[in-house]
């Protein structure tokens, strides 16, 4: 089965209904946070904290926090992360110190095709303690696997007047504890303990999906805040009409992205990624770069459909001195293949750099049928234009097509490259091969970019962005698309 968006979850908003516009890319290797510290404390005793979560590189090792408060070293801290195995949870205690409340969600959250949608309810003035923190994932309550609720009438640190992070967690003068992905509609509610349906909603049509509900009308609190991430300007502004901006550290307007619950774009998928540790996932699952020995290669999370015609680009940000480096399509007997070896398959087109031979080559199920003299260079741009209606595949190098019995051309459909046949769409590919040389770093581009665009070339609806002219007739992958023209 290829690779889809989680069950539970929306990819695309229904006619009429609510839109998110924009999220937030946080990049771990990046130390991407928000900070702000409230002036004097609010209702420290009962609070809510929604937000829509796209996680991207499953943890290695240490926590992910997606919102933290404390006073450093030695003193209190409140904080909702993801643990060192991917588990939602709260905790609360001593930062470099002990824990006094604990309470962690049972199931792994590894999908990194999906939004989720967390809410946690905090209200320590309950008499029974399991009503005293609560968490839910997309409008259910999490099955808990370890609770030590807070003691009665508890004091957490969130609405103090101590610093709040959102991204990671600051101890002292350090940071750390970075969060990786993407967050939308960050929603702090000051002094009410609220239900996940103050924030989203049942679909009517298809009940399992949740999807998000405008939250501009709530009522905040004094330390209360609601980013929408909106204004490219200003990251970190509170448009709930309190005032309770954050400052923004090493993110800058490329984080802005539009990639949201609402409309869900294609990244590389490293659960794919199973030939080793070779590659290195960043920006959002966009960027991937071959640091160790050894090929690696990686499957887009969402493929295209059986119908439709789709555009995107890869860029190559530095070529390293390995052998071989790819931008591939392949069809859903992809995952069976040992990966990193597109070159060999039958069910693949990919465009590579061989080093071995010095040419740059397009190969297909297996042997090379387009050898052209051009070799890549930093900063080119590689585009791929894939007609599934009609089965076939165009190229590009800088806007320029390749030439295959005559010059490419998507948009009359000229010279196109036979699709190999797939019964339920494809997927696109990505891989860096060093074979213990120095690593190459690409780039993918579904349509919500983590790099600059100097051209701002858009598919037909509006939704992708692009270096290049979108040919006639060609979306990006999201599932807006992928549920108009798909």
């Amino acid at each position: 089965m290829l690779p889809t968006i989680a069950t539970g979850n929306v990819g695309s908003a229904l006619a009429g209904e609510y839109e998110v516009a924009n999220s937030l890319r946080f990049d771990d290797g990046s130390s991407d946070y928000l900070n702000r510290t409230p002036s004097s404390a609010g209702n420290r005793r009962t609070w809510t904290f929604s937000a829509w979560v796209k996680k991207c590189m499953p943890l290695t090792g240490g926590n992910q926090r997606l919102i933290a408060c404390g006073s450093g070293t030695g003193g209190l801290f409140s904080s909702i992360e993801y643990d060192s195995s991917d588990r939602i949870r709260i905790l609360e205690g001593t930062e470099g110190g002990s824990s006094s409340v604990t309470v962690r969600g049972a199931g792994f959250n590894r999908d990194p095709s999906a939004w989720q949608h967390v809410v946690v309810k905090y209200d320590s003035t309950q008499g029974t303690a399991a009503d005293r923190i609560e968490i839910y994932l997309n409008g259910v309550e999490v099955t808990y696997d370890s609770t030590t609720y807070p003691s009665s009438n508890k004091d957490s640190e969130f609405n103090n007047n101590v610093v709040h992070t959102i991204g990671a967690t600051s101890v002292g003068s350090s940071v750390g504890s970075f969060f990786d992905g993407y967050m939308a509609e960050v929603v702090l509610i000051d002094g009410q303990a609220l239900d996940p349906t103050s924030f989203g909603e049942f679909d009517e049509d298809s009940p399992t999906i949740w999807k998000p509900k405008n939250v501009s009308g709530l009522t905040f609190g004094t330390n209360g805040f609601y980013l929408d991430f909106e204004n490219s300007g200003s990251l970190g502004a509170d448009v709930s009409g309190n005032g309770n901006n954050f400052t923004v550290n090493n993110l800058t307007s490329i984080d802005q992205s539009t990639d949201t619950c609402t409309n869900n774009f294609a990244t590389l998928n490293p659960l794919t990624n199973t030939r080793g540790t070779s590659q290195n996932f960043k920006e959002g699952n966009l960027q991937i770069d071959g640091t160790g020995s050894g090929a690696g290669a990686s499957a887009s999370t969402i493929s295209t459909s059986t119908s439709g015609k789709y555009y995107i680009e890869c860029k190559i940000d530095s070529l390293g001195s390995g052998y071989a480096e790819f931008f591939a399509i392949a069809t859903s007997s992809y995952a069976n293949h040992t990966l990193g070896y597109f070159e060999t398959n039958t069910d693949t087109i990919l465009w590579n750099l061989d080093y071995r031979s010095g040419q740059s080559k397009i190969r297909k199920d297996g042997s090379s049928i387009i050898t052209t003299p051009t070799s890549f260079s930093n900063g080119d741009i590689i585009g791929m234009a894939i007609d599934v209606d009609n089965g076939k595949i165009y190229f590009h190098r800088n806007g320029t097509y390749v030439n295959y019995s005559g010059t490419q051309n998507p948009s009359s459909g000229s010279n196109g490259i036979t699709l190999p046949t797939s019964s339920d769409g494809y997927l696109i590919a990505a891989s860096v091969d060093n074979n213990s040389g120095s690593g190459t770093t690409l780039t993918m581009n579904f349509g919500s970019p983590s790099f600059n665009i100097s051209s701002g070339n858009s598919d037909g609806n509006g939704y992708g962005n692009f270096e290049y002219s979108v040919p006639s007739g060609y979306y990006s992958l999201c599932t807006k698309n992928l549920a108009e023209f798909g």
